[in-house]
Order: structure tokens, then C-alpha cells, then sequence
């Protein structure tokens, strides 16, 4: 699907692993460290005011999709992000649940079996 012909209500574009990460990840395919150097990346204050906005919508709607560019359904940022979404994975510092929960009149919430 194009990027043109999707309906996206929210483009947090800063989510997205950096070019050279996903270069790296395509030619050595190291999951685990994929997934490592990507939470590093969410640490960027960029990123992790995007990841406030996931949790923030995470907040607000029943059903967030998150979309990906990758040809492997397996292993892509959209699943490590949903690991860490879902609690699987400690959020990178200064972002994630706890720092949510810690602004007044808030709260992050997981949804269990949800799916995204």
C-alpha cells in the first residue's frame, strides 16, 4: 500500500528507525541488536516526544495500527515497538508508561490482547 492511498490520522514520523539502522538491520538481520539500538534511538528527544503521542492515543482510541515499510511481518520496528508498547521491553529513559502516568490528569494504559 502506498503512503498516498492510506488513511494515517497520525504520522509520528520521529517512531521510525533511522536509515542507517534499517540498512544495518536489512544486511546483517540481528534482531536483538536491532531491536537495542532502535530503543536507543526512541531516547532522542524528538523520539520520545512522538512515543508520548503514541501513548497519548494509545489514551484516546480503542484500535491504533502501526504501519511499517518492511518486507518481514516478523521482525520490523512495528513489532519491537509493540513490545515496548506492550510493556515487553523497558522503555527507553525519560519516555514510555511511567513518565506518562507522571504527568497530572493522565494515565497510560495497556490494553491485554490488544493487537496492532
Amino acid at each position: 500500500m502506498k503512503k498516498e492511498t492510506a488513511r494515517i490520522d497520525h504520522w509520528l514520523k520521529a517512531l521510525a528507525p533511522s536509515d542507517a539502522l534499517r540498512v544495518w538491520f536489512h544486511s546483517s538481520n540481528n534482531w536483538a541488536i536491532f531491536k537495542k539500538r532502535y530503543f536507543k534511538e526512541l531516547c532522542t528527544q524528538e523520539a520520545t516526544e512522538a512515543l508520548s503521542k503514541l501513548y497519548q492515543l494509545l489514551d484516546d482510541y480503542s484500535d491504533v495500527t502501526l504501519i511499517y515499510a518492511s518486507a518481514n511481518m516478523e521482525r520490523n520496528n512495528a513489532v519491537a515497538l509493540k513490545e515496548l508498547l506492550e510493556g515487553m521491553k523497558k522503555p527507553p529513559s525519560s519516555s514510555g508508561p511511567a513518565k506518562a502516568a507522571a504527568v497530572p490528569g493522565r494515565m497510560a494504559k495497556r490494553r491485554p490482547g490488544s493487537r496492532g
